[in-house]
């Protein structure tokens, strides 16, 4: 194997594939970076549950195989000279020659290597950066318990031109609607994907303008219990989460008795501020009447922080308690400058939206959150 690739490029496919890689491999094999050099230069990483792949153009003289350490390739290739990167490979050994600067590394078996999976068959296709930001807005709510990993996922709906993003983790629940250009007019499927890697890899797609996703219909079919994405010469595959997701349109109130309205950005510097005195797991106190918000954190015997802001009330005034973290997280996901709170009681979850464009339009992104009850 013999071929010169660009240092940026050789730095950044490697970067790409390195993130699959995983910290305390199963077997030896899967620490290894999988190189193909042909037409194109193919790197590969593969954890058995997530797969990454990424082609982009090299001058080729020999092609060949070759499996070396994937972190050392990583921390290599990141720390090179800014000239061209000749790789070749000597009996057991891989080197690159970069400007006056030489790297060989050890190989591993490449017949040991696990065959990456296929990809399902191409659903539709997404604009990256809207995938990305919606992606965002919905991972923050996931769970991170282990011990629960259908709360881990995010659950992907598609039907027909309409993909909707939720997760939760009991405390609160995040709903993102968005459309998309299906394969077909028809296409609907259901699937609960990590939300950790949905979140990385859409985050990482974003290099080209759109995302091609890959998902078996409902019914099952080929690439069943997979999903894949496509975008920008990278390509990755994740095994589906099993369990049933909670019903989680249910918890969405069809009602409210109140509306309030608060400047976005004001309202997330106060909440930081006023959370400084909150000891952990207690919450931030938000009292809305007509014309303004206070916000209170602390009791008699601790520190304590107040602070009030304008705000705009439909309804009756209301005392109501939230978790500082939930409440931030959903404040900065919004993506609206004006934060709309819709309650029912002080005691039932509150939901979490930014201003539609238009009054009457729902808003494409819902943050439920559940409020902490106040003693006393």
């Amino acid at each position: 194997m013999k071929f010169r690739i660009d240092r940026d490029a050789l730095a950044d496919a490697v970067a790409w594939t390195a993130r699959t890689l995983p910290v305390r491999p199963p077997v030896p094999v899967l620490a290894g970076m999988h190189i193909e050099a042909g037409d194109r230069l193919k790197l590969s990483a593969f954890d058995y549950e997530v797969s990454a792949q990424v082609a982009t153009d090299i001058e080729t003289e020999e092609p060949g195989t070759a499996l070396v350490s994937g972190r050392l390739l990583a921390e290599i290739s990141r720390s090179l000279p800014p000239h061209p990167v000749e790789v070749t490979t000597d009996g057991a050994k891989v080197m690159l020659r970069c400007g006056s600067a030489k790297f060989t590394l050890l190989t591993m078996p490449v017949e040991d290597y696990p065959t990456l999976p296929e990809m399902p068959p191409a659903a539709g296709a997404v604009g990256s950066d809207e995938f990305a930001a919606a992606v965002a807005q919905v991972a923050i709510a996931a769970g991170r318990d282990d011990t629960i990993p259908m709360l881990t996922g995010v659950r992907v709906e598609i039907e027909g031109e309409t993909v909707t993003l939720a997760s939760t983790d009991r405390y609160r629940l995040a709903v993102r609607e968005l459309h998309w250009k299906p394969e077909r007019p028809d296409f609907a499927s259901v699937a609960l994907v990590p939300a950790k890697t949905l979140a990385d890899t859409a985050k990482s797609l974003t290099a080209g303008a759109e995302v091609s996703i890959a998902l078996a219909a409902t019914g099952g079919g080929a690439g069943e219990g997979m999903i894949g994405f496509e975008g920008g010469g990278r390509r990755t595959t994740s095994r589906l989460l099993d369990g049933d997701f909670v019903k989680y349109r249910s918890l969405l109130p069809s009602e409210y008795a109140g509306l309030a309205e608060v400047t976005t950005a004001p309202f997330i510097e106060a909440v930081k501020r006023v959370s400084l005195v909150a000891e952990r797991n207690t919450p931030v106190r938000l009292s809305f009447r007509q014309g303004e918000v206070v916000l209170e954190a602390g009791t008699g015997d601790e520190a304590q922080a107040v602070e009030a802001l304008e705000a705009t009330l439909e309804g009756e005034d209301i005392d109501i308690a939230f978790n500082p973290g939930f409440l931030l997280d959903g404040l900065s996901a919004i993506g609206s400058d004006t934060a709309r709170l819709s309650f029912t009681t002080p005691t039932k979850p509150a939901v979490l939206t930014g201003k539609p464009p238009q009054d009457g339009e729902n808003p494409n992104y819902r943050y439920l959150i559940m409020p902490v009850r106040l003693t006393g």
